[in-house]
């Protein structure tokens, strides 16, 4: 599959097969986020990989939308060292980027795969920190939930031109 297709035909896929992921998948994966652009080239991302199945069962009691982490094989936690930032605050947009290049290589690869938002929710991320035993420093912004797909979507059409503006407003 080309770049093109895997971002045109990505879908938030919330239910998984038994199939395990591979650790050498799993390893594409996560140089597929260290590949995403950061500024001043900081990469101020760290990043944990779940597969422990108590793990997995406990995040959906303290985050109401990660209900699919049960049937999930694995997940990529992408945290924010902000020791690391050249410019204060850029680290999302570096994780963020990460984040992006998990779900389209996931496509790529034949995965399903959902981005959780975990930053700026206090309760959220307060909570994923003490859950892992973060250092403070560890700031996580995204949880990719990852398995090979027991639902299909079809693409969806988001372009629209009227959101395109040329050389000003």
């Amino acid at each position: 599959m080309d770049a093109m297709e895997a971002i045109l035909t990505r879908r938030s896929i919330r239910r998984y097969t038994d199939d395990p992921v591979p650790e050498e998948v799993v390893q594409q994966l996560l140089k597929a986020a260290m590949s995403a652009p950061s500024a001043s080239n900081q990469q101020p991302w760290q990043f944990i990989v779940i597969d422990d199945r108590k793990i997995l069962d406990e995040i959906p009691r303290f985050h109401p939308y990660s209900s699919m982490l049960r049937e999930a094989k694995v997940a990529i936690l992408v945290c924010g060292d902000v020791t690391r930032e050249a410019f204060k605050g850029y680290w999302i947009q570096d994780c963020s980027a990460a984040t992006e290049n998990i779900l389209i290589a996931a496509r790529a690869l034949g995965l399903g795969a959902v981005w959780l938002g975990i930053y700026p929710r206090e309760e959220r991320f307060k909570k994923m920190q003490a859950l892992l035993k973060l250092p403070e420093h560890i700031v996580p912004l995204s949880l990719v939930s990852i398995g090979y797909p027991a639902e299909t979507k079809p693409p969806s059409n988001r372009f629209d031109p009227s959101r395109i503006h040329r050389n000003g407003w």
